[in-house]
């Protein structure tokens, strides 16, 4: 399968971040932001179709919002990424919508910048878009600064973007937007929403930020003062703030239910004995271990407690199956269960294994009735 063209920064270990690019520009959009981001995440922005260095054969006349959904979901896959955090910018924001409406799995949080639920209706776009294939990008491209840009600030590469796209990518891509409308389904969106508005965007202005805002529960609005429509590029500092106090959101969500599931006096010890060499993987742990997995809510905490049991079992990490048998008492198994979940180990994991589970449970349990 032909993949969208893409670039990836950052640690291969590190929590993925997929950004998306506005109509007539490429991921160097994202020149400004992308390699701070990679500094904690593993930074994937991608090209539409028929821009930048992405294949126009990937869309067709007609296509929808959803169409370019599954080419970066068929990317994602592509690199061995089951679930992410997405940033996009117009169109590329109404991909990140499109993915928190219809596959909400994937997504671990999402920030929609200068884009919108709706783009004013299919009129604007089929004009737009029958101009383009009768004429071409030249005349759009002169005029490109004007629509993306507050003042006389402008970024040639990303003229040049436009001004280089597939005529007939770039006309299928505004039948996605003539199509796009998820205003009913906003309040359906449950991953952690960030909106971004330029203050100074002509193309969606604040109020269709906020707009989403409103309907998305538990959604944040920020409103960036001086910036139009392609704010990473004009103000990639307080974009770049913005994104890394939503995305920072993971860690303290995870911090909490790794109190939640560990317990105080075990999080504090961990934290008491952090160093500089070990604080980046404790943060990996809070973000990504407690911060995506653990708050997915597919499974239950009691669940994921016993499928954690029967893999440090598995493995032989018996201190890790300590502190494991503490914390699946405090998400309600009760001694009987958990001696269960040993019980089915020694059929798959073996003998030996649960005999040392046993004792390592049996410990803990005599240790948690002393001190209840």
């Amino acid at each position: 399968m032909t993949l969208l063209n893409h670039r990836a920064e950052g640690p291969a270990s590190a929590p993925p971040l997929l950004l998306g690019p506005s109509l007539g520009t490429s991921y160097a959009l994202w020149d400004g932001v992308a390699p701070e981001l990679s500094i904690t995440h593993r930074v994937v922005r991608w090209d539409l179709p028929g821009h930048g260095g992405s294949a126009a054969g990937l869309i067709r006349a007609g296509a929808s919002v959803g169409d370019l959904a599954g080419r970066v979901l068929a990317l994602a896959d592509s690199l061995g990424i089951e679930r992410f955090t997405y940033a996009g910018v117009s169109l590329g924001g109404a991909v990140g919508l499109h993915l928190a409406v219809h596959h909400p799995q994937r997504l671990s949080s999402l920030a929609v910048i200068c884009s919108s639920a709706h783009f004013n209706g299919s009129r604007p776009w089929e004009e737009r878009a029958a101009l383009v294939r009768r004429e071409g990008l030249a005349g759009l491209a002169e005029n490109a600064g004007a629509r993306w840009f507050a003042g006389d600030f402008t970024v040639p590469r990303l003229v040049r973007d436009h001004r280089d796209a597939d005529p007939e990518a770039y006309a299928a891509c505004c039948d996605a937007l003539a199509a796009f409308d998820l205003r009913e389904r906003l309040p359906e969106i449950t991953v952690p929403t960030l909106l971004v508005a330029g203050r100074e965007d002509p193309a969606t202005p604040p109020a269709h930020l906020r707009e989403i805002a409103d309907a998305v529960p538990g959604a944040t609005l920020v409103e960036l003062p001086g910036a139009s429509h392609l704010a990473p590029a004009q103000c990639p500092e307080a974009v770049l703030t913005a994104l890394r106090a939503h995305f920072g959101q993971d860690a303290r969500r995870g911090m909490a239910v790794r109190r939640e599931v560990l317990g105080d006096a075990h999080v504090d010890r961990a934290q008491a004995q952090q160093t500089p060499f070990t604080a980046r993987f404790q943060d990996f742990m809070s973000r990504y271990a407690w911060g995506e997995i653990w708050t997915d809510p597919t499974l239950s905490h009691r669940e994921r407690s016993m499928i954690t049991l029967t893999a440090l079992v598995a493995h032989g990490h018996y201190d890790e199956l300590a502190m494991h048998v503490r914390a699946a008492r405090r998400n309600g198994l009760s001694p009987e269960e958990i001696g269960a979940v040993l019980l089915q180990t020694a059929v798959y994991c073996g003998v030996p294994a649960a005999n040392s589970a046993f004792a390592t449970a049996q410990r803990v349990l005599a240790e948690e009735a002393g001190t209840s």
